[in-house]
């Protein structure tokens, strides 16, 4: 007798039901993007018991024509594709065919549907065995409806491994909500119980989609994010990506949507990492909600049963593009002039994206000596209004503004200090009904008269520097404040002079795989760049004999074999940069001033105009926020003024 036999179809589409239906959240989803893809404006979900009962998804798509109804039902059977071309450029949700067929075969399947163009609809059912559907007349609007009860009630042993209804509603809950931020231009509804849970209604303008996205991801997320839009060589990253002060225990915030689906990519979420590296504490997550819309043809969405991985055809020039997109986006989050943040818990800083040059932060007057301090007393010779600066830092320079020396004594009061810094902005005063200036207290809040940050009026136990702008009051951490202006500027520093290479005494041998030599001889010129000079010895051998002055005393060999690790799986590394700017952050933050040193009131705004021009100078190198806000409101209620 023959030992090979062909499986029946029912035992086909349970073991396909093994790939494709892990828990009601499955089905959910797989049913969800058929409606996607048929159109559908306004999704409906309705669930029982978790989904083990009852799950419902009514949609108002193209809906299915009665001949096509049965065929739905059987495996393998698909609209989407229809030859080799069609798979290379998917631009559906799904296209394999088995979810319909997959679902029946482990549960009580009704699927009942009027096509746009037809007067009538039709029902077909199926129930977990091999049989011959019937397609019955039925009264429905234009649209679909899939009613799957009982799952799994023919394999008990998947259903025992079913959790509470209350942890497979969650399930369900978090589907539907990657689903609705991925298409904001889609109503959607969750029924769970009998009880209405969620209803969104669809969301075409960027105050809607950001309405949404707080109702999904929180009015905490929302208040502290910066909005992303590029666009370049073909591919476009838009969305939301919260401040890191907004960091979280785990990664359990971080939506990524590539071409309208939701994907876990691991070459994606090292770029996100990577735009993190200097501003997150450790230990900490980001927060995002992000799409890449690239070519269909660039990218490979069948890759798993579950699509929830893809393969870029050029990762390396995505994961470049994300990178250097989001770290350039985090890094033009500074105050800005005329704004103030709504709460303490964002730390004061207003997102804003450009894509210009590299900011270049210059030497704090908290760098210089006590003479040279006392020499300099005047606005005009501080370098954030530098003549020389570069106009596309985005700083007062680049908004038309003039330094004027101006000299702004310890002892002169607040309301002189405005007059100086509108004088020096050459921006007018404005005046009272009186005909007088105005005073900071008169100031509305948002006045552009006034700096960001303010004026220093006071500092607090020698750590904290207290300032006064139009909004409230400016708390300011001086070191951490500092140690973020002094490691830029060092960053700045280092990048203009090059990276400055000594070779070894005794060149160092390392063994590595076939792979990583040839990995590290076709990336030879990436490694002269970093410092480094690495040969080829041998098949499975390399030879160090040039390093980076700065990384003498680092270990070398597990840092090259991290980079080589890299370089195959992602096709980059910043390992050797990372490592480099954390060396520039320790000195950064033994060079910058510590607490209990008193500071004089130009001393003071000096770092404050410093902290304005400076690249991520809402947090220190470790993460920390340098600064926040208490608005005067804030302040009052704390006194239980107006109540």
């Amino acid at each position: 007798m023959s030992e090979i036999s062909l499986l029946s179809p029912r035992l086909a589409n349970q073991i396909a039901a093994g790939e494709v239906v892990e828990r009601p959240a499955s089905v959910i989803k797989e049913v969800l993007e058929n409606s996607l893809d048929a159109g559908a404006t306004q999704l409906d979900v309705e669930i029982e018991a978790g989904g083990v009962k009852l799950m419902r998804v009514r949609d108002n798509g193209l809906g299915i024509a009665q001949d096509d109804l049965a065929m739905a039902l059987a495996r393998h059977a698909t609209s989407k594709i229809q030859d080799l071309d069609d798979l290379e450029a998917v631009a559906t949700l799904g296209f394999r065919g088995e979810a319909l067929a997959s679902i029946s075969s482990v549960s009580r399947l009704e699927l009942t549907s009027r096509h746009h163009r037809a007067e009538h609809a039709w029902t077909v059912k199926a129930e977990g065995r091999d049989m011959q559907t019937q397609v019955v007349p039925a009264a429905h609007p234009v649209g679909t409806t899939v009613e799957v009860r009982d799952l799994f009630f023919n394999t008990p042993a998947r259903r025992k491994f079913l959790r509470k209804d209350n942890t497979e509603y969650g399930r369900v809950e978090d589907v539907l909500k990657r689903l609705a931020l991925s298409r904001f231009g889609v109503g959607f509804s969750l029924k769970n119980n009998g009880r209405v849970v969620h209803s969104w209604r669809p969301a075409d303008s960027q105050i809607e989609q950001e309405r949404r996205v707080a109702q999904i991801c929180g009015p905490a997320f929302m208040s502290s994010t910066v909005h992303v839009d590029i666009e370049r060589a073909g591919l476009r990253l838009w969305g939301w990506v919260a401040l890191p002060t907004f960091s979280r225990s785990q990664a359990d915030l971080q939506h990524f949507f590539v071409n309208g689906r939701a994907i876990k990519d691991k070459l994606v979420t090292h770029a996100v990492r990577q735009a993190y590296q200097d501003v997150l504490y450790h230990g900490r997550h980001p927060a995002y909600a992000l799409y890449l819309e690239v070519d269909p043809a660039t990218v490979d969405v069948n890759v798993h049963p579950t699509k929830h991985e893809v393969r870029f055809r050029d990762g390396r020039l995505v994961h470049d593009f994300i990178f250097r997109s989001l770290h350039k986006a985090l890094a033009d989050v500074r105050p800005e002039a005329g704004t103030a943040p709504t709460n303490a818990a964002a730390t004061g800083v207003v997102p804003s994206v450009a894509e210009q040059a590299q900011p270049q932060p210059s030497q704090s007057a908290l760098d210089l000596n006590p003479a040279q301090r006392t020499a300099q007393p005047q606005y005009a010779e501080q370098p954030v209004y530098s003549a020389g600066a570069d106009a596309s830092r985005g700083g007062f320079e680049s908004r038309g503004y003039a330094p004027k020396p101006v000299n702004l004594d310890a002892a002169m009061p607040v309301n002189e200090q405005i007059a100086a810094y509108a004088h020096l902005t050459q921006n007018p005063l404005p005046q009272n009904q009186s005909g007088q200036p105005t005073s900071l207290n008169e100031l509305a809040a948002g006045d552009s008269t006034v700096p960001p940050l303010g004026f220093a009026i006071a500092q607090l136990k020698g750590i904290y520097i207290l300032a006064e702008n139009a909004n409230g009051l400016i708390v300011v951490d001086t070191h951490a404040a500092h140690e973020r202006i002094t490691y830029e500027s060092m960053k700045v520093q280092c990048a203009a002079n090059g990276i400055q290479s000594q070779p070894l005494l005794v060149p160092q041998s390392l063994a590595v795989s076939e792979k990583e030599a040839n990995y590290a001889e076709e990336n030879t010129s990436l490694f002269s760049q970093l410092g480094f000079e690495i040969q080829r010895a041998g098949p499975e051998s390399l030879v160090i004999k040039q390093v980076p002055v700065m990384l003498n005393r680092a270990d070398i060999e597990v840092l090259v074999r991290d980079v080589l690790s890299d370089l195959i799986e992602f096709g980059m590394s910043e390992r050797i940069q990372h490592k480099m700017n954390e060396i520039l952050g320790t000195m950064a933050c033994h060079g910058s001033v510590r607490a209990n040193r008193k500071l004089t009131i130009p001393e003071m705004n000096a770092l404050l105009r410093d902290m304005e021009a400076t690249e991520r100078s809402g947090q220190c190198n470790h993460g920390r926020p340098t600064w926040t806000q208490l608005t005067l409101h804030e302040l009052d209620s704390l006194f239980m003024r107006g109540q």
